[in-house]
């Protein structure tokens, strides 16, 4: 009524006044994408693969680390990796690594990426293996996860309590002199959580500052993640089918050549522009 009264306030009378036949919302399109019936089964096969090889491979990583340490823990780890690739191969997924060749050699690396779920740590792992990657990663991955919490515990990486930035200063600093002095990997995900469709978050700057500040010879290599979040789309279950992980690795930037700013900028920079959504 109050509609009919607003209108008539223009002059017409009600019988000039016409109205849609149908509800407002029956002339937008809503387009709601729903999972492939082969994906329920498919994904049922999967989990059950991932699961057992994260639970075969936890006792692998043990005897490795302790009976013959970092050599044979980081090639158990590399394998583990192998697998978990294979698993997600059973979904149709693809990964593609592009310039791999311009990563230096024999140098400290800082690889910075955006992050769109866990296939990303998967795939960085084991394409670029060579490169003996360790990560930032929040603590509660450190614990209950098979093989996962221990090779984050065990294999180099750090684990961060997001909600105590003070905590992880040392830890990274620590990490940082490590990867200087082994000529090993960093990997650091800026943004501090996945995107959940794709769409880059701001770049935090701490973590990655403090890389560079105690790892002068290192090397920032900015990544671009794509379709990552695919695999996930439709929550953790069922899985995403059929999605084309691209990893699109960008000129390398030796942290003595810029200031930390213009560093940043470049790197954020060269990852965001190369998402496809």
């Amino acid at each position: 009524m109050l509609f009919l009264l607003l209108c008539c306030s223009d002059g017409r009378s009600f019988e000039q006044i016409r109205l849609p036949s149908r509800p407002w919302f029956l002339f937008t399109k809503i387009t709601i994408i729903q999972p492939n019936v082969l994906s329920y089964p498919i994904s049922v096969v999967y989990y059950l693969c991932f699961g057992l090889t994260l639970v075969i491979f936890h006792p692998i990583q043990w005897i490795c680390f302790n009976l013959f340490g970092y050599q044979a823990h980081k090639k158990s780890v590399d394998y583990l990796n192998f697998f978990l690739v294979k698993c997600t191969n059973l979904l149709g997924t693809t990964y593609t690594f592009e310039n791999r060749e311009h990563i230096p050699q024999n140098a400290p690396i800082i690889f910075v990426a955006n992050h769109q779920s866990l296939f990303d740590i998967i795939g960085i792992i084991w394409y670029l293996r060579r490169f003996h990657a360790k990560f930032v990663s929040k603590k509660e991955l450190g614990k209950g996860i098979p093989s996962v919490s221990y090779n984050l515990r065990h294999g180099g990486s750090v684990l961060i309590d997001r909600k105590d930035p003070k905590q992880a200063i040392p830890l990274i600093k620590a990490l940082s002199e490590y990867i200087e002095k082994h000529q090993r990997s960093a990997v650091i995900f800026p943004e501090g959580t996945r995107s959940k469709n794709g769409t880059p978050k701001e770049f935090a700057q701490s973590g990655l500052k403090i890389l560079c500040k105690y790892a002068p010879s290192a090397y920032v290599v900015p990544i671009t993640i794509n379709n990552s979040w695919k695999m996930v789309k439709f929550g953790a279950f069922p899985m995403g089918l059929g999605t084309r992980l691209q990893f699109i690795i960008h000129e390398p930037l030796a942290v003595k050549d810029f200031s930390f700013e213009e560093l940043m900028e470049k790197t954020e920079n060269a990852v965001k522009q190369s998402i496809k959504n």
